[in-house]
């Protein structure tokens, strides 16, 4: 699935880019509103490589939106209480409440990615982690909730270009370091797992949106029309 995304697609310029950006954040920001009234539950899946740009893709979503109808949650490792739970149940803690917005960066697909790749999860814990997750998230469906998966995907070359571009400038240091590095190294075997997700997570109540994201604008627009269009065939159009 990852060889057929058209990793070209982009913006002309940054007039185009500003001025699609600003339609359908407008039109995100009314859809809020409805949202809200409707008492409608939204859950937004972010997952992707490493400088994919999930976070810059968040932000642009986020950014005129009534901050008291959404949360973000950036997933980490389990910490040592949340171990002792089924993988789960941290997701489960988090449900966007009723006329909510619950935006994810990273998710429950750690078990069939980092968790496999890095063998924190046994074999016979991720292969079952499919139905696990493909049961999950039809219970969230059935309960009403608009689900929407994004999977950011850039080259190797691109990410290696934005990894190089963090370390140099001093104010995106932060966000590279060794463990980048080492992830880097078995790109093949992410990618081999990557796939493999994709393959047995698609489904029809909760599909792959599959983002081009060489270049970070088309990927910012992208991800905002596919919320925007997806809400309006929930909601209507007003």
């Amino acid at each position: 699935m990852l060889e057929k995304i058209d990793l070209t697609q982009k913006f002309k310029n940054k007039k185009d880019y500003e001025k699609a950006l600003a339609t359908y954040q407008l039109r995100l920001l009314q859809l809020e509103g409805r949202i809200i009234e409707a008492e409608t539950p939204v859950l937004i899946a972010f997952e992707g490589w490493d400088a994919a740009g999930k976070g810059g893709a968040i932000r642009r979503l986020t950014q005129r939106l009534d901050p008291r109808a959404y949360k973000v949650y950036a997933t980490r490792a389990p910490d040592a209480v949340e171990k002792t739970h089924h993988y789960l149940h941290r997701f489960w803690l988090r449900l966007p409440r009723k006329g909510e917005v619950a935006i994810f960066d990273r998710t429950w697909y750690g078990r069939v990615l980092v968790e496999r790749v890095e063998r924190f999860a046994t074999k016979e814990e991720w292969r079952r982690a499919y139905r696990e997750i493909n049961e999950f998230e039809r219970t969230l469906v059935d309960s009403g909730v608009v689900l929407l998966k994004f999977w950011l995907h850039i080259s190797k070359d691109e990410q290696l270009r934005r990894f190089r571009e963090r370390e140099a400038n001093p104010y995106k240091q932060w966000k590279i370091g060794p463990e980048d590095w080492r992830n880097r190294k078995k790109w093949n075997r992410y990618e081999e797992a990557v796939e493999e997700m994709l393959e047995k997570t698609d489904t029809r109540n909760a599909p792959w949106r599959l983002v081009p994201a060489n270049f970070k604008w088309y990927a910012r627009v992208s991800v905002l029309k596919t919320m925007v269009r997806t809400l309006e065939g929930v909601l209507g159009r007003s």
